[in-house]
């Protein structure tokens, strides 16, 4: 029970953090490009993580005295394919947010929460009316919350939307490698120097980056690099270890309310009627989705109440 409390809380703190880096992120797109800002948080992220990690692995190894490679060669290949989907989303997403407003950033990312059971579905061929039901009021949401004159999808609201997808295979890909016993930490690091390094790969393709500009923006890149990216993803990595996967989620989501919030107190932004009531059909589809569980026990208690009653009735 304490640790599933101590996860979940894990889990809450990395949702404030990227609600919030939302700004960060935003704000960083007035002084470098996403490839370049993508790159610098990033590593940084990762040189963050490099003595906590060195302390963490010391002290375990002292405890008890074990050097075991097994788990080590597990977190090494799961941060590898937790790199490359985070390198895919987290372009899409910074992409995105240098043509859209961090709010609906935030919330169209919550999507991942209506995906994640979609790709189960896919997977696992087990069919849910409910989710159908939430996938259809969080698409008619995201209608209102970013289609605008004449059915015009914002370009960067688009961009956002395929981040979401990348997001929901990142949390996935999470869940199968913490299954497996890999160490949170190791694998946590393994992914940013993976996605670091493709991001500074394409900033040298696709952009022309300057050290003054970067320096210019380093106080976003410093609150996302080391808060967002070194303490958030790692916290989502140790608290998906002892949360299942539907309140892993759920508690994950609320970095869109946290984001809207943070984009209304700190860059003034405004949302319209029509925008806030997209952002509050988004909001109730994550909630009900995840409500799918506890709502098909209720009815079954409710079948077998009435069946053992009808069975009374007889006799």
């Amino acid at each position: 029970m304490r640790s599933k409390l101590q996860g979940n809380l894990f889990l809450l703190i990395a949702a404030i953090i990227w609600g919030t880096a939302f700004v960060a992120q935003s704000e960083g797109m007035n002084y470098v490009e996403p490839f370049t800002y993508n790159a610098a948080r990033t590593l940084l992220g990762g040189f963050t993580l490099l003595p906590v990690l060195a302390i963490f692995r010391r002290n375990k190894n002292i405890k008890e005295n074990n050097n075991d490679t097994a788990p080590a060669k597990i977190s090494i290949k799961g941060g590898i394919f937790c790199g490359l989907f985070l390198f895919i989303a987290s372009s899409f997403q910074q992409w995105g947010i240098s043509m859209t407003t961090a709010g609906k950033a935030g919330f169209i990312t919550a999507l991942y929460i209506i995906i994640v059971p979609l790709i189960e579905l896919i997977i696992y061929k087990r069919s849910s009316v409910m989710v159908w039901i939430c996938a259809a009021i969080a698409a008619v949401g995201f209608w209102l919350l970013c289609i605008k004159d004449g059915f015009i999808l914002n370009k960067g609201d688009g961009l956002v939307l395929c981040c979401t997808f990348f997001f929901a295979l990142h949390i996935m890909t999470v869940d199968y490698f913490c299954a497996k016993k890999c160490d949170g930490l190791i694998m946590s690091c393994v992914q940013f120097f993976t996605a670091g390094i493709l991001m500074t790969i394409c900033m040298f393709i696709f952009e022309k980056p300057d050290i003054n500009c970067i320096l210019n923006a380093k106080y976003t890149i410093l609150y996302a690099g080391i808060m967002s990216s070194g303490v958030a993803y790692t916290l989502q990595i140790l608290g998906q270890k002892s949360t299942d996967p539907t309140s892993a989620t759920l508690i994950m989501s609320l970095e869109s309310v946290f984001a809207a919030l943070s984009g209304w107190l700190i860059l003034h932004e405004v949302l319209s009627f029509k925008e806030l009531l997209g952002c509050t059909l988004v909001f109730a589809a994550v909630i009900l989705v995840q409500m799918q569980q506890p709502i098909s026990n209720c009815i079954k208690k409710c079948r077998n109440a009435v069946d053992n009653n009808k069975t009374e009735d007889v006799k």
